[in-house]
C-alpha cells in the first residue's frame, strides 16, 4: 500500500508515492509470507519503509526469514504496533531500526510451541526434539540481539509467557511510545 496525492483512483498509477512504502504484517505471517517477502523486496536495499503490525505470529522460520531480510537488505524500517504483535511477529518488529508502540499495543512473548505431523517415526521425533531445544535457545538469543536487550529480559518475558504492553516495552527502552495522533508524522511529503 503506497500513499498518493491523487484524489481519484485512475490518477494513482501516474503519481509518485508521497512517502516511504507502507507494509502491513497482519494475521498469520506464515499464510502471507510470500506476499510479505515481495513487499520487502520492493523496497530498495537501504531504503525506507513503514511496517504496521497486527499479527498473531506464525512459523518461527517465517519470523527468522522476515527479520533477516529486513536486516540483510539494510532496510530503514519503522515498525509500528497498531494492534498486537504476538509470537513470531516479534522478530520482524525487533528487526526494524525504529520501533513505535501505542499505549494500547500488546506484545506476547512466549516459548516456542511444538507441532508435529501425524505418524512421525521415533527417530524423526527424537531429532526434532533435539533441534527444537536448540532452536528455542537460538531464537531467544536472536530476539534479544535484534531488540538490543539483555537476554535475561527476553527470557523473563518469554518463559512461561507474558503479555507486554506498549507502555512497558517503551519503559524498557525497546520502542518509542506514541499517541495515535502522532502516527500521522510518519508520513512526510516528498519535496
Amino acid at each position: 500500500m503506497k500513499g498518493y496525492h491523487a484524489t481519484q483512483r485512475d490518477d494513482m498509477e501516474d503519481r509518485e508515492p508521497d512517502g516511504p512504502l507502507e507494509i502491513a504484517m497482519v494475521g498469520d505471517l506464515t499464510e502471507h509470507e510470500a506476499d510479505l517477502f515481495e513487499k520487502l523486496l520492493g523496497v530498495e536495499p537501504g531504503g525506507e519503509c513503514i511496517v504496521y503490525f497486527d499479527s498473531l505470529g506464525g512459523s518461527a522460520y517465517a519470523a527468522v526469514a522476515l527479520a533477516a531480510t529486513i536486516r540483510l537488505r539494510g532496510l530503514r524500517a519503522t515498525g509500528v504496533v497498531v494492534g498486537e504483535c504476538t509470537s513470531a511477529a516479534l522478530w520482524p518488529f525487533a528487526a526494524c531500526t525504529r520501533r513505535l508502540v501505542t499505549p494500547l499495543s500488546v506484545l506476547l512473548f512466549h516459548p516456542m510451541k511444538w507441532q508435529s505431523e501425524e505418524n512421525v517415526a521415533l527417530a524423526e521425533a527424537a531429532e526434532w526434539a533435539r533441534h527444537f531445544s536448540t532452536l528455542e535457545t537460538d531464537m531467544d538469543r536472536f530476539l534479544a540481539e535484534l531488540f538490543g536487550a539483555p537476554l535475561e529480559r527476553i527470557r523473563d518475558w518469554s518463559h512461561p509467557g507474558r503479555y507486554v504492553s506498549g507502555t512497558e516495552l517503551a519503559e524498557a527502552g525497546l520502542a518509542e511510545l506514541v499517541d495515535l495522533k502522532m502516527l500521522k508524522l510518519l508520513r512526510t511529503a516528498k519535496k
